[in-house]
């Protein structure tokens, strides 16, 4: 009793918590026996106090392995907070100078340091090695245990190297610590650490306060991202995304559109990780973009969202991501976007590593796509991969229990799936069981004879996108299994014999439809952003009156683009209006501008419209360098051809510069250039063209100016003439 006091008392003391939660307690009364220990225990669970508490209470110094530089940062500042002696946590790694190597190998020799955060890479190095044999260390701590095997989703090879290198420093207990993994990667782990034997703790992996929704990616995916930011305003949230090249992208269209946001990955310095890090943890910023390869290790219980911007290479990295969202037990929204195509993109990626990493990939891929495609409640797909059962049927927490969609009878299916995986002697995986259930004579199926079998084809008349969540809610309702050593065969189990035996009714959700073509509008909480027709007619005829004063054509005053914009994002301010595509700061300042907002403002006032908050997302010009360059260039009479060469781009790509340039209402003289590659007469004709046109259609002017002039020649005419026009 007094024992158990003692360790509340500590809890107390240095933590300052009243109680343990879950199996914290159990854990380090495990530790502090020297007894080894495997901890399975979600993001959010409490993992890190399972050995910061007992190295506190332990003579000589726990060593603790992370490869988050970043996590062990912010961790040696959480202890030196709680202790009153200087010294008491210090990490080693390949941002400490030698001053400060020097002082921390001073503090462990004198007994002060309990807790040593290193580096996988830190503790190879030889004369680590060679001082850390001098140490009495307590115990081992190897936290992202995960990155062992290479089933994990965050596999590092010089984790494998761990357990020799004990062996080397000296022998002492080992707790291994993970916040996701499957069975195969939990006998990897104890394998490969040498810990067979090891007390096993595994915590639920349900976090019931996150929202779980996947949405199709399509070309309005930073709109969508910058709504939903803007409907959650002053939340911490994290946005990730596959490469360095889109994290920076991103975090600057944000910026743009006034959201406080800071790029975060490995190719930054440490210093302006460290320095983005602090920010987000004093909520100066309230937007973290990182990549997914990147292990953040932010410790902040207040992160309220977390967006997949690309789908994660592994469901595994997925809840490790999603884990960091309402640590503190409040509201997590956890948004993942995606599209067939960036499953085709992450596939490719794999072409040239070894064919059984490859094999490996793209089976965890796979599983990531049912995830994101199916209709079934995601928190039971999630918690069925970990190896846990959920039982409810509605979550009331996902997008697919909130939204549910209608079941049908899968009986005769089931029944099809499993005569099927008998059939192929539970020796194949579910795309070839598919294959044989639809009759395709694949290379694959012919080199087995399987097109020879008398089963072969016996599903070929029914949807064939029936299948896959056949099988996926087959395996949930434990009527087939996988093969963990065999990663991905279909097993029948005892349960599926059965209804085999005799079948009954088994309803199933069909997929929900991913289309390849990612050009379509996304369905917000208010429906279809779409275009307001009545509006559209409205300012077309305001258009036509300021065509008919100015005696300018209709394009003139705004392209039909920018029309049917203001009539899907009503603008109703001068500010607001520079976001509709080809209007610029030129635009806004003609005189007519004013009354089309002011049009637009009198049409929701009366029509009661609820405008969405952010309109058109202010983008970011990837280019607008190279349109500065262009305009200086222009306006030193530089001839166009020679801009081109000099900025390397194609004369097309620079046509295209300079007509988004004078569209969005700059004005720019080329006359200079026209006067001397062009015939007069050629220019007086296609001028003439445009100034009796209704259109601005380049395919028309083609048709109808003849074959005398070239596209170029038109193209340049046309830019002129709007120049002129228009600005």
């Amino acid at each position: 009793m007094t024992k158990q006091m003692n360790l509340t008392e500590a809890l107390k003391k240095y933590f300052g918590f009243d109680k343990f939660k879950g199996d914290q307690e159990a854990i380090i009364r495990n530790v502090l026996a020297g007894k080894d220990t495997f901890v399975l225990m979600p993001t959010g669970g409490g993992k890190s106090l399972c050995y910061q508490l007992p190295s506190l209470l332990m003579e000589g110094t726990a060593i603790v392995i992370s490869p988050l530089i970043a996590l062990m940062k912010n961790q040696v500042d959480v202890i030196s907070h709680l202790s009153e002696v200087p010294g008491t946590a210090h990490y080693l790694n390949s941002s400490l100078n030698k001053a400060a190597i020097d002082q921390v190998k001073a503090d462990i020799t004198a007994g002060i340091t309990k807790l040593l955060y290193v580096a996988p890479e830190s503790l190879t190095k030889e004369d680590n090695v060679d001082f850390l044999k001098t140490v009495k260390i307590s115990f081992y701590a190897i936290d992202e245990a995960h990155c062992i095997s290479e089933w994990g989703h965050d596999f590092r090879p010089e984790y494998r190297r761990i357990r020799p290198i004990i062996n080397e420093i000296g022998n002492a207990p080992v707790i291994a610590l993970t916040a996701t993994a499957t069975d195969k990667v939990r006998t990897d782990i104890k394998k490969n650490l040498n810990i067979l034997d090891a007390e096993e703790f595994k915590s639920s992996f349900n976090r019931p306060n996150l929202y779980y929704e996947v949405r199709p990616k399509t070309k309005d995916v930073d709109k969508d991202i910058i709504k939903f930011i803007k409907q959650h305003p002053g939340k911490s949230g994290i946005i990730y995304c596959l490469s360095r090249k889109k994290v920076e992208e991103l975090a600057a269209i944000l910026r743009a559109n006034d959201i406080k946001a800071q790029a975060y990955h490995a190719g930054l310095d440490s210093a302006t990780r460290s320095q983005t890090q602090d920010d987000f943890l004093m909520e100066k910023i309230d937007v973290i973009v990182a990549t997914i390869a990147f292990g953040m290790g932010i410790d902040k219980p207040d992160v309220r969202f977390v967006i997949h911007y690309d789908i994660p290479k592994s469901l595994e990295g997925y809840y490790q991501e999603t884990g960091r969202a309402g640590r503190d037990g409040g509201e997590g929204m956890c948004v993942a976007f995606y599209s067939y195509k960036d499953l085709q993109k992450l596939d490719k990626f794999m072409e040239g590593k070894p064919v059984a990493e490859q094999d490996i990939g793209r089976q965890l891929l796979q599983e990531t796509a049912a995830y994101a495609e199916t209709s079934v409640c995601r928190r039971k797909m999630l918690l069925h991969y970990f190896g846990e059962q959920y039982d409810k049927e509605n979550c009331g927490n996902c997008d697919n229990c909130l939204h549910p969609k209608t079941k049908v009878e899968g009986m005769d299916e089931l029944v099809i799936v499993l005569k099927a995986v008998i059939a192929l002697k539970e020796n194949f995986r579910s795309d070839y069981v598919i294959d044989f259930i639809m009759g395709h004579e694949t290379d694959e199926i012919v080199a087995h004879k399987h097109h020879e079998h008398e089963l072969f084809g016996m599903g070929e008349d029914a949807d064939d996108k029936i299948w896959n969540p056949v099988i996926r809610q087959a395996l949930i309702a434990g009527f087939i299994k996988k093969e963990v050593e065999n990663y991905g065969l279909l097993k029948i189990t005892s349960a599926g014999k059965k209804f085999l035996k005799s079948p009954h009714s088994f309803m199933i959700v069909k997929d929900a439809e991913f289309s390849d073509d990612d050009e379509g509008p996304i369905e917000h909480e208010g429906g279809i952003s779409a275009l307001d027709p009545v509006l559209s007619s409205m300012l077309r005829d305001l258009r036509k009156k300021w065509s008919s004063k100015l005696e300018r054509p209709p394009y003139v005053i705004f392209q039909d683009v920018s029309i049917d914009q203001m009539a899907t994002d009503y603008p109703v301010t001068l500010e607001e209006l520079k976001n509709i595509q080809g209007v610029g700061e030129g635009k806004v300042k003609q005189p007519y501008a004013k009354e089309f907002v002011d049009l637009i403002k009198r049409y929701c006032d009366e029509n009661d419209i609820v405008r969405q908050a952010d309109l058109r997302v202010r983008t970011v010009a990837k280019k607008s360098m190279l349109k500065v360059k262009i305009i200086q260039a222009i306006d030193r009479q530089i001839a166009l051809d020679d801009i081109a060469n000099a900025q390397g781009i194609e004369f097309e790509t620079l046509l295209d510069e300079v007509e988004a340039i004078v569209y969005s209402g700059t004005k720019l003289n080329i006359d200079y250039f026209l006067e001397e590659v062009m015939d007069e007469d050629h220019i007086d004709d296609i001028y003439d063209y445009f100034a009796d046109s209704d259109t601005d259609d380049l395919e028309a002017a083609i048709d109808e100016l003849g074959e005398d002039y070239s596209e170029d020649e038109i193209r340049l005419i046309r830019i002129k003439f709007i120049s002129d026009m228009a600005n």
